[in-house]
């Protein structure tokens, strides 16, 4: 559970691996080697081996975080190393389809590898005890549980995502973040906040709990279809939404209409299928617990 609340407060950090091409006019191709980023990253790598380390060898065993859960992490860090360092980070400011590619690795891949890879088990014991014991109690406090309530109920969290996804395609917002760095960070916020809260929602909950796996399927094909028509909009609309990305795609000596329509569905299609595939794996982890 808490999981959630170590990734969504690095995400503001996370989101500023992106440079808009109105800020730094990076060439498209560009790796992203901003130091910060990679102290950020390499950080959170060694802290989450070496709790990992702490904790395995204080339980005996691989209790805590079990090894897949240890490797959700791994691909989720490498997810994200994927899409805010390698040449997808800058593509992004001069495609829409590679800026498509981007935040769909961050919200479909990345988000919910770390939610399942649940970081900050391991981190906490990466901390001197009494620093590990200073954060549990300040994470059970009465004060954290209405909030978390809210933001991880299936409804509330299935709203905050659609939301943000839904708002900053606006082409007013959109063209904001292309242009603004600021204005960028908070997309990038947003969209990777509100992700690790969807997907909390549908796979951290206890399925003995209030919420169990119907609820996750359905906000899972909920999901699926509203993303899907927002793909299905951007593909089939006969001109570019953006404006920014008509120059940076026509100096490439690309259609700004077909790089749009190549990005709306990558968000319609492979996208969606990520959706689909969770749903059915829960609904399958629903079965085999009904017949054991």
């Amino acid at each position: 559970m808490r999981a959630l609340i170590a990734a969504a407060a690095l995400a503001p950090l996370l989101a500023w691996g992106h440079v808009p091409e109105g800020a730094s006019g990076a060439e498209p191709w560009a790796w992203n080697f901003a130091p910060w980023l990679m102290a950020l990253l390499a950080g959170s790598a060694l802290a989450y081996g070496l709790g990992l380390h702490r904790l395995w060898r204080r339980a005996g065993g691989a209790r805590g975080v079990s090894p897949s859960q240890a490797g959700c992490f791994a691909a989720g860090w490498a997810t994200l190393v994927a899409a805010l360092v390698s040449p997808i980070d800058a593509a992004g400011a001069h495609l829409f389809s590679m800026h498509m590619v981007q935040h769909e690795l961050l919200m479909v891949a990345a988000a919910p590898l770390l939610v399942l890879g649940r970081p900050l088990a391991a981190w906490a014991w990466a901390l001197p005890p009494r620093l590990r014991q200073g954060a549990g109690r300040l994470f059970a406090r009465r004060a954290w549980a209405g909030p978390w309530s809210a933001l991880t109920d299936p409804l509330g969290a299935f709203a905050l995502h659609a939301i943000a996804l839904w708002a900053w395609h606006l082409p007013a917002a959109f063209d904001a973040a292309l242009v603004h760095e600021d204005w960028h960070i908070a997309q990038h916020f947003c969209f990777l906040a509100t992700a690790l809260f969807f997907w909390w929602s549908v796979l951290g909950h206890d399925p003995r709990g209030r919420y169990g796996p119907g609820h996750s399927a359905a906000s899972l094909f909920a999901t699926m279809m509203h993303t899907g028509a927002l793909g299905a909009l951007l593909s089939l609309a006969p001109n570019p939404w953006y404006a920014p990305y008509v120059a940076t795609t026509l100096a490439l000596g690309l259609d700004p209409a077909q790089d749009q329509q190549l990005g709306g569905l990558v968000m319609w299609v492979p996208a969606g299928l990520v959706y689909v595939v969770a749903a059915l794996w829960v609904l399958g982890r629903m079965l085999t617990r009904a017949r054991a």
